[in-house]
């Protein structure tokens, strides 16, 4: 177990499941306000690299919680649809 893994486990065990289910919700709609204030040059880059950092680690915990391996096989399928787009004319 690595030590993110450890973190997440003491995470779920003192908060619960849907406590971070929220928090994840939460982290990303800072990051979603945040860029919108970047945009109109209220905020600056180390925020946005804050909020990215936040919802970074909530994304690791997530994909700890449903599986770090199924949430690859996805994310590679849809690198490859990506690809895909960016090779057509």
């Amino acid at each position: 177990m690595t030590d993110y893994q450890a973190i997440y486990r003491q995470t779920l065990k003192k908060w619960g499941t849907e406590a971070q289910y929220d928090q994840a919700i939460e982290e990303c709609a800072e990051l979603i306000a945040a860029l919108k204030h970047f945009k109109r040059d209220k905020v600056g880059e180390a925020e946005i690299i804050s909020e990215l950092a936040d919802v970074t680690l909530m994304i690791g915990q997530l994909s700890w919680m449903f599986g770090q391996e199924k949430v690859d096989a996805v994310v590679k399928e849809k690198l490859e649809k990506l690809k895909g787009l960016l090779e057509a004319p």
